[in-house]
């Protein structure tokens, strides 16, 4: 469903992302771990069609994310690492314009958007202004605007953030269920915890490369330590080998 071919992404002299291959199936929940500056915004913004890689290719649900923009995002959803919302619309409102936005009629566009609010518990606010939220209200909300249009890839920048306890228990059975259906998601976060809970394979990327592709329990078997994610990531991050990427 991804499909990152030999990826480049430079800033001037600076490159951020160097000669990325991933391939993540249908059914897949992919983490993307890394330290602060890694090139893991950078990824997810090529992925989604905000930036386009200086060299190499992108393909989402198998369009070029570069040259057919509008049919792969079409199928894709994606969450920001900061959750961006139009302040003097209500939820609602925002939720009907997104489902304007991709396109679903009147009909399959109320009946999605009741089916989020009630899926997010949304329904005690999604009717105020969306400047009266607080950060995990906001998170919510865009979470519920990326799903409306039902699609096959979800891609999530820092999800947990911001949520509280009950929210992050929701947003983890969510992409449980979601990929059990079939869907694929590709997450980026540091809350290392969650992605050892409920992430199918990771990757670790470090100043734009790539170190490990594949389970917790590979990487336990590669470093040969019991340990737990927070603890093999910080171990393999601080050594920083030129490869340690798994064929798996």
């Amino acid at each position: 469903m991804i499909d990152i071919e030999q990826v480049t992404r430079c800033y001037g002299s600076k490159t951020a992302v160097s000669e990325l291959d991933l391939h993540i199936p249908r059914g897949e929940l992919f983490a993307f771990l890394g330290p602060n500056g890694a090139g893991k915004t950078t990824t997810i913004k090529m992925m989604v069609g905000l930036l386009q890689p200086t060299s190499g290719l992108v393909r989402v649900a198998g369009y070029d994310v570069g040259k057919e923009t509008r049919e792969a995002n079409l199928r894709t959803g994606y969450v920001p690492d900061e959750p961006y919302l139009y302040d003097k619309l209500t939820g609602r409102e925002f939720l009907h314009f997104i489902a304007e936005l991709y396109g679903l009629p009147r009909a399959i566009a109320d009946a999605s958007v009741a089916r989020q609010i009630n899926d997010f518990g949304l329904e005690i606010f999604v009717d105020h202004l969306a400047e009266s939220y607080s950060h995990g209200m906001k998170q919510r909300l865009v979470f519920a605007s990326a799903l409306l249009h039902d699609p096959e890839v979800l891609v999530v920048d820092e999800p947990m953030v911001g949520l509280d306890p009950r929210s992050m228990r929701l947003v983890k059975d969510l992409f449980r269920s979601r990929v059990e259906a079939g869907a694929t998601i590709f997450m980026s976060t540091h809350t290392l915890a969650v992605a050892e809970e409920i992430a199918d394979r990771i990757g670790v990327i470090t100043n734009g490369q790539l170190l490990f592709l594949g389970t917790v329990e590979e990487l336990r078997q590669q470093l040969a330590s019991n340990d737990t994610l927070e603890q093999l990531f910080l171990a393999l991050t601080e050594e920083e080998p030129e490869a340690y990427v798994s064929q798996a």
